[in-house]
């Protein structure tokens, strides 16, 4: 390790792989928006990024300076065939020259924030070394787990806007031909009025909303009790709550697939709402434990004294008090509900009872086209991304509010 430890060398490591992550992604990106082929050139990435880093290191110029110089050596070397990036014959010349620069303005950029505060090519102390593979490993976080989430979702979304035969002439093209205006959504208008799936968001809304409201009806009462009440056996049970999640529900399924069966409860929306909060209860609970706890239990002790009942002081001041964990545990759970979808594809066989997940698995067939699947996924998707989104705020309030006694 002492020897990574010179300028000389940490600067041409971290420059090699920054820039060969840069290529990858910006390859992927022009292969997305431009339907050309485009790889990353793993050796002259290394290379090419090996000397940048040194560069920044042994000339230390400005951001400004370093980011001009790179995209402008870049798109020569992309010119003469040695740039970072690779492409196919079909190409555009023009995308490869745009995109060359582009890359040589985020790598002079990014690079000098990495490597920017290094005195140079001598010796570097442990905090300027540890401090410049943090950044690093930052920017790769950044860029890795983004690729994670956003790529499944943009190949989903561009799917569900082509037609059989763009999807029959190459599959991995996820360009989109804007001037077919609103024809690109002809996927969606179909699974609406071919695929039933008006029913399928409707019963997924509001068997979640029931979810929700059945797993608070229990929960808080149960997670008050825990929190407040003292009784025999209150910190074993207090600790075995979550034991439940040690046990997968593949486990499970049979045993539920038969009791519903001899009860008549297979196939109906009712088992349904009687089995989902079976698995949000022991989490809400958990999640409501907690906060109770952090409730200063004087506000309580005087609305008894004022003469109110235990469950009157329950309505009138604990939940009151926790509407943040309570928005954000009726959050969580709503999104469970939404998703789960074992449950669903085990009990549920009447295509007019389906819930969206299970609507979705139905499209999963040779018979229909792919872009109808990709826009039921997108169907599902969107609406509790946009909820979470735009709740975020309440739920991190939520789990994060009682926290702290005080």
């Amino acid at each position: 390790m002492s020897t990574l430890r010179f300028g000389y060398v940490t600067g041409p490591v971290l420059g090699a792989l920054w820039l060969f992550v840069l290529a990858t992604t910006l390859a992927v990106l022009m292969s997305f928006a431009t339907g050309d082929p485009f790889r990353p050139a793993g050796l002259w990435s290394l290379f090419w990024g090996a000397a940048l880093g040194l560069g920044l290191v042994a000339l230390r110029p400005g951001k400004g300076i370093a980011s001009l110089a790179a995209a402008v050596v870049f798109v020569l070397l992309a010119v003469i065939g040695i740039g970072p990036v690779a492409s196919g014959e079909t190409a555009s010349t023009l995308w490869k020259l745009v995109g060359s620069g582009a890359l040589g303005l985020a790598t002079g950029w990014s690079l000098h924030v990495i490597l920017g505060h290094l005195p140079g090519v001598g010796a570097l102390t442990r905090h300027e070394f540890e401090e410049a593979v943090i950044r690093f490993l930052t920017g790769f976080g950044y860029i890795f787990f983004t690729a994670i989430v956003a790529i499944p979702f943009y190949v989903m979304v561009m799917t569900s806007l082509k037609n059989q035969s763009e999807l029959i002439q190459n599959p991995l093209d996820f360009t989109i031909d804007l001037s077919q205006g609103w024809g690109l959504f002809r996927s969606y208008v179909e699974l609406f009025a071919d695929f039933n799936f008006g029913s399928y968001l409707w019963t997924s809304f509001y068997v979640s909303v029931l979810t929700v409201l059945l797993t608070l009806a229990f929960s808080i009462p149960g997670a008050y009790a825990v929190a407040r009440l003292r009784f025999r056996g209150r910190a074993a049970f207090s600790r075995s709550i979550l034991l439940i999640y040690m046990v997968p529900m593949i486990v499970l399924a049979l045993p539920i697939y038969i009791a519903f069966s001899m009860t008549g409860l297979r196939n109906t929306i009712f088992g349904i709402v009687l089995i989902y909060p079976v698995t949000t209860i022991p989490v809400a609970l958990y999640m409501l434990q907690g906060y109770f706890r952090g409730l200063p239990a004087e506000v309580e002790e005087a609305g008894l004294m004022d003469g109110l009942s235990r469950l009157a002081v329950i309505w009138k001041i604990t939940l009151p008090l926790s509407l943040p964990a309570l928005a954000s545990v009726s959050l969580y759970v709503f999104m469970i509900a939404w998703n789960e979808f074992l449950l669903a594809f085990m009990l549920l066989d009447d295509p007019s009872k389906f819930t969206l997940t299970r609507g979705i698995a139905s499209l999963n067939s040779s018979e229909i086209p792919r872009q109808h699947l990709m826009a039921g996924a997108v169907v599902a998707t969107v609406p509790i991304m946009a909820l979470f989104l735009g709740l975020e705020r309440f739920m991190t309030k939520g789990l994060t509010a009682g926290s702290v006694k005080g």
